[in-house]
């Protein structure tokens, strides 16, 4: 729909999730560290909003895994990012629900646990991104083979016409010689070894 397969799907859905719950960590990070609890109702809400983008983006990812033609090399990085992706999934749903129902009971210690439960997601987190950018810049996950083979191509053919036009550029920009700074005129009555002369003057012995 609207041009877009699983795999591009998943790339569009997959970057306001991550940002969202790195957030929300943040923040609840901030509200214990300046004792501010309007950090805290913003993290809360922040964290329920990127776990509900995270179930849409692990789903979609799920989806595109069956949808993208990939070797043996490609598979072992992305059964990694997968599980690493269920886990950070895992821990951020658990937190989103610990909150939902404790939220306004919880007291310091249980707020500390927390707090260190969602410090271990995002380390997860920041582990799948890892791995979801091995696919892309590592092993062109997700590019059609013919699409790669026609990148391929034109990167061994290169980029002949930059040079033709960098070649034209320093002819353009070369210093210009005396005789082609000279007035016209000037320069073609000059003899060959001496000095040039205005035009009309007589000829001599120098």
């Amino acid at each position: 729909m609207f041009g877009y397969d699983w795999p591009r799907l998943h790339a569009a859905l997959n970057d306001l999730p991550p940002a969202l719950l790195l957030t929300a960590v943040l923040f609840e990070l901030a509200s214990v560290v300046l004792s501010r609890p309007a950090f805290r109702v913003v993290g809360f809400w922040t964290l329920i909003t990127g776990a509900v983008g995270g179930v849409l983006a692990v789903l979609s990812g799920l989806q595109a895994e069956d949808h993208i033609a990939h070797g043996e090399a490609v598979h072992q990085v992305m059964a990694i990012h997968e599980r690493l992706a269920l886990i950070t999934l895992g821990i951020f749903a658990v937190v989103a629900l610990w909150r939902i129902v404790r939220e306004n009971r919880m007291g310091g210690t249980e707020r500390g646990v927390v707090l260190a439960l969602s410090l271990g997601g995002l380390g997860v987190l920041l582990a799948t991104a890892a791995y979801g950018g091995k696919l892309v810049f590592d092993h062109a996950a997700g590019i059609p083979t013919p699409v790669l083979e026609a990148e391929m191509h034109e990167r061994a053919e290169g980029h002949h016409h930059h040079d033709g036009a960098e070649e034209g550029e320093e002819q353009e920009h070369a210093p210009a010689t005396a005789a082609d700074s000279a007035p016209a005129g000037v320069a073609d009555s000059a003899p060959a070894g001496g000095h040039p002369h205005p035009p009309g003057t007589p000829p001599h012995k120098d």
